[in-house]
């Protein structure tokens, strides 16, 4: 969950920096606009289910939500739908009957409630599905012992996208993503460059205990830490300890820099589905991936735009790092939001769905990028 980044970051070691140039300026700086953060709530799901080959359909009854009182705009309906994945399966919500498809993706310990501000205001004018990735939120996680060591990875995942575009979507899709939910959306992206018609990513995950980054002589307590998470009963008797109400709210509070966003409703998105049966394995299989891709490695190879927004006001994954992405030239902009910590899509969607829209809309248009059935 959330509560391994904190645990982490909180580590004193001096990692090395990224081998890759800095940037000392943003390209590009959003005000802080005046709105009220209660608008924007879902007004209802509807419960379905998919398989890879069949349509969507309804299995279940509607739950409503508090109706919208501040806009006399019509809400869109979020439907809850469930699809069968390779015999696991997979939670997604989606909305809207029109427009370019959007795919968006949680990060780590999150689920796709975590886009419950985002999905309603983005449907009003595109196909948006949320998804749960397999081992977090309500799609099924499987034992990282009877899988193996290599099933929880950016290849899985990846993966994972590219086949619920082709099975569920069936469209090319803009992925809009928030910390390793952009590596995520990156590794489907050079997988498959023909399903992705863009890049929208939300403060991405620096990998910072990536074995190319840990200093060398950190990588033998690292090591040894996450061995002794992942091997004994310290990993669960920790999981235990952090997955409560009030370890969830302190870590939050860590994350978002306007700690009044972090309420009741969202410390239950993060903790409930963290109490699922092989939740805690999939949590000491994550931390204990230092492998695999990073984000520098992964945008060269991206054949689509890509825009990435960074709250400056993120504790773990530095601005001052993640500009140097923006130096790319695969990467359009670099947008700077202010006073916005490391969940800027739930903290300050007044910031992110304006943004969201506008990079949608400017590469809509292009006939190379036009929507394709796949």
């Amino acid at each position: 969950m959330l509560m391994a980044a904190a645990t982490f970051n909180s580590l004193t070691l001096p990692f090395s920096k990224p081998e890759f140039p800095f940037s000392s300026i943003a390209r590009t700086h959003v005000p802080t606009p005046t709105l009220n953060l209660s608008w924007f709530r879902p007004n209802g799901f509807l419960l379905c289910s998919l398989s890879s080959d069949h349509p969507t359909t309804a299995t279940g009854g509607q739950l409503h939500h508090k109706a919208n009182t501040n806009s006399t705009d019509p809400q869109p309906q979020i439907h809850t739908c469930t699809w069968n994945w390779k015999g696991y399966s997979i939670r997604y919500q989606c909305s809207g009957s029109s427009g370019p498809a959007l795919v968006l993706v949680h990060g780590f310990g999150a689920n796709s409630n975590h886009w419950r501000k985002n999905i309603p205001v983005l449907a009003k004018s595109h196909r948006v599905y949320a998804i749960d990735l397999i081992g977090y939120g309500y799609s099924d996680k499987p034992n990282p012992r009877e899988v193996g060591d290599s099933f929880y990875t950016f290849e899985t995942w990846g993966s994972q996208l590219n086949d619920f575009c082709g099975s569920v979507v069936k469209d090319k899709a803009f992925f809009i993503c928030n910390s390793i939910g952009g590596l995520v959306g990156l590794q489907a992206a050079v997988a498959k460059p023909e399903i992705c018609r863009g890049l929208f990513l939300l403060n991405i995950s620096l990998r910072m205990l990536h074995v190319k980054k840990q200093p060398w002589f950190g990588r033998p307590f690292i090591a040894s830490f996450q061995s002794l998470l992942r091997n004994t009963a310290v990993g669960k008797l920790f999981f235990r300890s952090v997955a409560t109400p009030e370890s969830v709210r302190s870590i939050l509070c860590q994350c978002y820099h306007d700690t009044s966003q972090v309420t009741e409703e969202l410390v239950q998105i993060i903790l409930h589905p963290g109490l699922e049966t092989g939740a805690v394995d999939v949590f000491l299989e994550f931390i204990c991936y230092s492998g695999g891709p990073l984000p520098e490695e992964l945008l060269p190879q991206v054949e689509c735009p890509v825009l990435i927004a960074w709250g400056d006001k993120d504790p773990w994954e530095s601005i001052e790092l993640g500009r140097a992405y923006g130096d790319f030239d695969t990467v359009e902009d670099f947008v700077v939001l202010p006073n916005v910590g490391h969940c800027p899509q739930d903290e300050a969607p007044h910031l992110v769905n304006p943004l969201v829209e506008s990079f949608v809309s400017r590469h809509s248009k292009s006939p190379a990028n036009a929507s394709t059935t796949i």
